[in-house]
């Protein structure tokens, strides 16, 4: 189970969107290359979110699943003043053999463009 204290832990957020949802995702390849797993966590509408993060990792070649657990958690409703019960997902991804492949192609990549804009 993810604590948010975990260190491999990303909290997400059912308004991630734009430049957010990629900083995200970027940071959950930076958790692989640092801690080799990420554990992507989301409640209620941020399931669907979480979803397609861990699909955009698994589907370029960063990450394999190794475990996803599905539970409610009773939650206070502020407006209403009482409990309510929400959908909680984690997902934990492993990183595969050929992420370290991966992200040395794409940084071989960025510097060459970097390079590149340079010398115009």
């Amino acid at each position: 189970m993810c604590a948010v204290a975990d260190i491999r832990c990303l909290p997400v957020f059912a308004l991630e969107c734009g430049i957010w949802f990629w900083l995200i995702v970027s940071r959950g390849v930076t958790y692989m290359q640092q801690y080799n797993e990420v554990e992507l966590f989301a409640l209620g509408m941020a399931i669907a979110t979480v979803v397609t993060m861990a699909e955009i990792l698994k589907n370029n070649g960063f990450a394999a699943e190794k475990k996803i657990t599905t539970s409610t958690v009773g939650i206070k409703d502020e407006s209403r003043g009482r409990p309510v019960q929400k959908a909680k997902m984690e997902i934990l991804l492993g990183k595969l053999e050929k992420f370290d492949e991966l992200m040395a192609a794409a940084t071989e990549q960025a510097n060459a463009g970097a390079i590149e804009e340079e010398q115009s």
